[in-house]
């Protein structure tokens, strides 16, 4: 029996694709589409084979920049109006990106209103920030399950002979690997994605790892935050008052 975890639970296809527009530093009125569709759909390829129940909204969008790739593609229409000449086939994607982006942020305000100290996170005492990089004056967001896929992904790339990608929750405990990283954060407050893992090289246990960290954010029980695009990313407990 195959683990799985239904991904819109976490982000939808337009949070992945502004996080595909965010990591590559591209104008979203710009889009490069073949650059694009190229790493969104690797990215549900990734997803796919990490047992990741994809909504079918992810592939109506994968439809839709494969579709607006071939118009782009297509030398212009000789007997089209001048009017739509000029159209860009990428201009309603953009328009529903930038709506989007507005909600997301008015969600995200309303999210982080102060109310009765819920979802209070904690490092050593409610309150405190979670960052142990702010000594150094390195600002730490909170990242989602695509910068987490991104993070595997590097790990996965160093194995020279990859295999299937296949986790049996028979044969390797889900809930046994949540308690070890639940106990491991107890004791040490935060860790980083690589401490986790450590030096195993059993590429089905890391991939047990990933799930049972996506599993513990979809329970609230803990957060993931990053300093940089690149930078490790760090775990800790998560304590809902």
């Amino acid at each position: 029996m195959s683990y799985e975890i239904k991904l819109d639970i976490f982000e939808g296809p337009l949070d992945l694709l502004l996080y595909l527009i965010r990591k590559n530093e591209i104008d979203i009125y710009n889009i490069p589409i073949a650059l694009i569709t190229e790493q969104y759909l690797a990215y549900l390829e990734m997803m796919r084979s990490l047992n990741l129940d994809l909504a079918g909204e992810y592939l109506v969008l994968a439809s839709t920049l494969i579709h607006i790739k071939s118009k782009l593609l297509l030398p212009p229409d000789e007997s089209e109006g001048e009017e739509e000449e000029g159209e860009d086939p990428r201009a309603e994607l953009v328009q529903q990106l930038l709506e989007y982006q507005i909600f997301k942020e008015a969600a995200l305000r309303l999210e982080n209103r102060p109310l009765l100290e819920r979802d209070v996170f904690t490092r050593g005492a409610p309150g405190e920030a979670p960052s142990a990089a702010e000594e150094e004056g390195e600002a730490m967001i909170e990242v989602g399950v695509f910068e987490l896929v991104a993070a595997f992904r590097r790990i996965i790339a160093g194995f020279d002979r990859p295999e299937e990608l296949e986790i049996d929750a028979e044969k390797m405990s889900m809930t046994d690997r949540i308690n070890e990283i639940m106990e491991m954060l107890s004791e040490k407050q935060q860790m980083t994605f690589v401490e986790l893992i450590g030096d195993r090289t059993d590429r089905r246990w890391i991939i047990c790892t990933f799930l049972a960290i996506l599993e513990l954010m979809k329970l609230r029980m803990i957060r993931a935050y990053q300093s940089g695009p690149f930078g490790a990313i760090r775990l800790f407990l998560a304590v809902e008052e």
